[in-house]
C-alpha cells in the first residue's frame, strides 16, 4: 500500500523521488511537513495528489496578510429566524488533510492558530476548544525567507514539523517530459490507492517496527552533538550553531526511522535509515549563529559535518 502512494506521487512530481520519499515517510509517521523551494516546483501539485490518494477531506488555505486566525479555525455566526443564536462555524482547518499554501506570508498571529492545531490537534476559539479531525495533516508550503511580504516562522512552529523538504529545481530533461506529456501543464488523473481503514493498517505496521537500542542510542547522541555547548559537538556545531536541537528531534527522527524502514520492507529500523531522515528531520530545528551567515554556511552543511562526525556505534 506504501509503494503504491510513492508511486501514484511519482507520476506527479517527475523525477522527484527523494522528495516524494521523504512525504511518504511523512505522511507514515503521521508528521507535519513544510515543503520550501520556488514559486512552480510542483509543491501545491503534489500535496492536492496526496490528498487524492489517501480519499482524506482535504482544504487548501491561501496565507495572506491580511489572514486572520478566525478564517482558519472558523468562528461563530448568528443564525436563525426570530430568536437568533450563536453557531460554530468550521474553518478549513477542519479536515483531515490541510495544505497551508505560502505559509510565512501570513502574520504570526495567524501562524500560532495554526501552531495549536499541528500541536494538539484542535482549536479553541472564545475558550472552548474543538478536537480536528485524526487523522490530521498539516503540509505547508513556503518560499525562501529572503523574497519580500514573508514573515519567518517562529521556531517553534517550526519544530512541529517534522520534517522541511527543500524541493530543488528540475533539468531540462524533466521539463521536455513535462511538455509533451501534459497538456498545460495538467496533471495525471489519480485514483485512491488508499482508505481510512488501510491508512490504520499502515500506521500500526509503522508503530510496530522496532528500534533497537544502538540505534536508538545513535539517535541520543545525535541529537545532544546539536548542542554547541554539548563535549560530543563537533567542530562545526560550535562555531556554527547557536541553539541546538530539542527532545522532539529525538521523537521526529525514531518515527521517521520507522517509517522508513517499514518503506524499504524491513522489521526493525537500521543505522543508515536515521541518517537518511536526519537532514530533512534537523535542517530546521538548528538555531544557527552569526557566524555561519558570514561564511555562508547552512544548516545543511553543519548537518553533514554532524553526521560525519557523530559514529554510530561509541568509540571505545
Amino acid at each position: 500500500m506504501a509503494a503504491r502512494l510513492k508511486d501514484g506521487l511519482n507520476t506527479v512530481m517527475l523525477d522527484q523521488e527523494s522528495v516524494v520519499e521523504q512525504v511518504v515517510v511523512a505522511v507514515l509517521a503521521r508528521g507535519h511537513v513544510l515543503l520550501e523551494g520556488l514559486p512552480g516546483l510542483g509543491k501545491t501539485e503534489l500535496c492536492k495528489a496526496l490528498a487524492r490518494l489517501l480519499s482524506l477531506p482535504f482544504r487548501r488555505i491561501q496565507f495572506t496578510p491580511d489572514l486572520l486566525p478566525g478564517d482558519i479555525t472558523g468562528t461563530y455566526v448568528l443564525e436563525g429566524e426570530g430568536r437568533r443564536d450563536f453557531v460554530f462555524r468550521e474553518g478549513p482547518l477542519f479536515a483531515s488533510l490541510v495544505l497551508a499554501d505560502e505559509i510565512n506570508r501570513s502574520s504570526p498571529k495567524t501562524q500560532s492558530a495554526l501552531l495549536e492545531a499541528m500541536q494538539e490537534r484542535g482549536v479553541t476559539v472564545l475558550g472552548q476548544t474543538r478536537l480536528l479531525p485524526d487523522p490530521f495533516f498539516v503540509l505547508a508550503t513556503q518560499n525562501p525567507i529572503e523574497l519580500e511580504g514573508t514573515y519567518p516562522l517562529p521556531e517553534a512552529q517550526l519544530d512541529r514539523f517534522l520534517f522541511r523538504i527543500q524541493v530543488p529545481p528540475v533539468g531540462a530533461k524533466t521539463l521536455r517530459a513535462l511538455l509533451t506529456t501534459r497538456v498545460r501543464g495538467a496533471p495525471p488523473e489519480l485514483s485512491p490507492v488508499l482508505d481510512a481503514e488501510g491508512l490504520g493498517r499502515l500506521f500500526t505496521a509503522a508503530d510496530r517496527v522496532h528500534l533497537p537500542g544502538p540505534v536508538a542510542d545513535f539517535i541520543g547522541r545525535l541529537v545532544e552533538a546539536t548542542d554547541p555547548r554539548q563535549p560530543s559537538a563537533p567542530e562545526a556545531v560550535r562555531r556554527f550553531v547557536r541553539y541546538g536541537a530539542s527532545p522532539r528531534a529525538a521523537l521526529a527522527l525514531a518515527a521517521a526511522g520507522r517509517a522508513l524502514a517499514l518503506l524499504r520492507g524491513r522489521p526493525n529500523v537500521g543505522f543508515d535509515d536515521v541518517v537518511a531522515a536526519a537532514p530533512s528531520a534537523l535542517n530546521h530545528r538548528l538555531v544557527l549563529a552569526y557566524e555561519a551567515s558570514l561564511e555562508k554556511v547552512g544548516a545543511a552543511e553543519v548537518v553533514r559535518a554532524l553526521l560525519q562526525a557523530i559514529p554510530e556505534v561509541p568509540r571505545a
